[in-house]
């Protein structure tokens, strides 16, 4: 069976909005092993229509490690709007749960998301993710999308913990149950 690793940025107050505007400061050599650990674990991405067109619009222009692997990887995409899949994507467009479950049983691929919180708390509310891999960055912003909502208790196992020289924790959660 797949297993799916969610890969996030977050600050204190628990924002993961726009990253690029407030992780480079923190960035550091243990951050790119936490990272590069979990890329090139992973088989396939899972992501949601913004970080989608993000990545889509940077990841083909870019030169060095990882780019090429990143480029080559299947991309699964939950949309209900975009219609032409280019950058080596396939789209979900219906019952995302139902559809991510399936690629689980149906394959042994590692899949990883990075950002897509809207994605993230829809496979959370079905129990769908394995693995969260948080990079708590000591910044408040105060506002900004969050991760959890309002979707009810979770409870999550400690796996592993580590904090960088920059201030950054980066912790490893399973689900408890």
């Amino acid at each position: 069976m797949g297993k799916i690793t969610a890969s996030i940025y977050l600050s204190l107050d628990g924002i993961m909005e726009e990253p690029g505007l407030w992780h480079m400061p923190y960035w550091d050599d243990e951050m790119a092993n936490f990272q590069r650990d979990v890329f090139y674990g992973t088989d396939a991405l899972l992501l949601g229509r913004v970080t989608y067109e993000g990545f889509a619009a940077a990841w083909p222009k870019m030169k060095g490690e990882g780019a090429d692997e990143m480029n080559a990887m299947p991309k699964y995409v939950a949309t209900t709007t975009l219609v032409e899949p280019q950058w080596n994507a396939s789209f979900i467009k219906n019952n995302i749960a139902q559809e991510v479950t399936k690629l689980k049983q149906e394959t042994d691929q590692q899949f990883l998301i990075y950002g897509s919180g809207q994605l993230i708390r829809t496979l959370m509310e079905h129990n769908l993710i394995d693995e969260y891999r948080f990079m708590v960055h000591p910044v408040v912003l105060g506002k900004g999308k969050r991760l959890f909502t309002e979707q009810g208790q979770r409870s999550l196992k400690l796996v592993g913990v580590k904090t960088t020289t920059t201030g950054v924790a980066l912790l490893s959660y399973q689900p408890s149950e």
